[in-house]
């Protein structure tokens, strides 16, 4: 017959054993993490030697496009100065000088661009690789619910960086470069400074477009609900104006708004897609 120490010691194994097991566990997944991160870091690179390769494509047809008086943008704003008779719509100068402070500021300014297309290119792909890290822990039911996860977060930051660069952009640059206190002063804007605009504002507004995936995710875990989001219009649309002149680095009112509008059209959408998870969610509580 066991003892009460003996029956303590084999309890203590077992915890010991479970213990170990949790430890094991937790360990596998640092590893699966690690190579998650390890083939993401890969096909970053991939991108940046991409860039790099076709760098003179990548200056002076990307970065340097909105400086361009031909750039898109411009070119349709003139057009419909020219149709609607707003003569001070179309774009004819854009007064600044783009210089180089420091000796290695080139250099510098060829790996971070390089960097930051990397990042645009490979964004579908770290998104893949963070839906294969999560999809093991996922239910049948909620891995087929997420279906399209990649596909509609990757089409909705596209979409938004595509309307920062060409929309939001533009016209920021448009309005800093032609703000004049004195003759006196002349615009000379380094590069950094110029490659750091672009970028915040062309990425910002592609992780903005991502309101509804958050929302759909937030929705499936009970935290939001569509009721909540019909009775917090006001608030949101005071947190929309402040983002949208966060994101806008000019005090122009009319790009303000160009950048809050497809926000507020945003959290429409989301309002929308958090009814539908709770109409599923409804319906199959019916029929269980």
């Amino acid at each position: 017959m066991s003892t009460p120490n003996s029956k303590d010691l084999i309890q203590a194994i077992k915890d010991k054993g479970k213990n170990i097991e949790a430890e094991m566990s937790f360990f596998d997944h640092l590893e699966v993490l690690r190579w998650h991160l390890v083939r993401s870091a890969i096909a970053i690179c991939i991108f940046a030697g991409i860039a790099f390769t076709f760098y003179d494509f990548v200056f002076n047809d990307i970065i340097m496009g909105p400086k361009n008086l031909n750039f898109w943008t411009y070119r349709m704003m003139c057009k419909a100065a020219d149709a609607f008779n707003l003569a001070d719509f179309c774009v004819k100068k854009i007064p600044f000088n783009i210089i180089n402070t420091e000796l290695a500021g080139q250099f510098m300014l060829q790996i971070n661009s390089c960097l930051l297309m990397a990042l645009m290119m490979g964004f579908p792909y770290l998104l893949f690789e963070i839906w294969l890290f999560v999809k093991p822990a996922l239910t049948d039911v909620e891995r087929r619910s997420a279906r399209g996860f990649v596909f509609y977060s990757s089409l909705l930051f596209i979409l938004g960086a595509l309307f920062g660069y060409y929309i939001v952009v533009p016209l920021s640059i448009n309005f800093l470069a032609n703000v004049s206190l004195s003759d006196e002063i002349v615009n000379q804007i380094t590069i950094d400074n110029y490659l750091s605009t672009i970028a915040t504002l062309t990425l910002g507004c592609g992780i903005v477009f991502l309101l509804p995936i958050l929302v759909f995710i937030l929705s499936k875990i009970g935290i939001m609900t569509p009721e909540f989001m019909r009775a917090s219009r006001r608030y949101a649309t005071v947190i929309i104006l402040v983002i949208a002149a966060i994101i806008t680095p000019s005090a122009d009112v009319i790009t303000m708004l160009t950048v809050a509008a497809p926000m507020f059209l945003l959290y429409e959408i989301s309002i929308m897609v958090s009814a539908d998870v709770k109409r599923k969610k409804i319906s199959t509580r019916k029929i269980k």
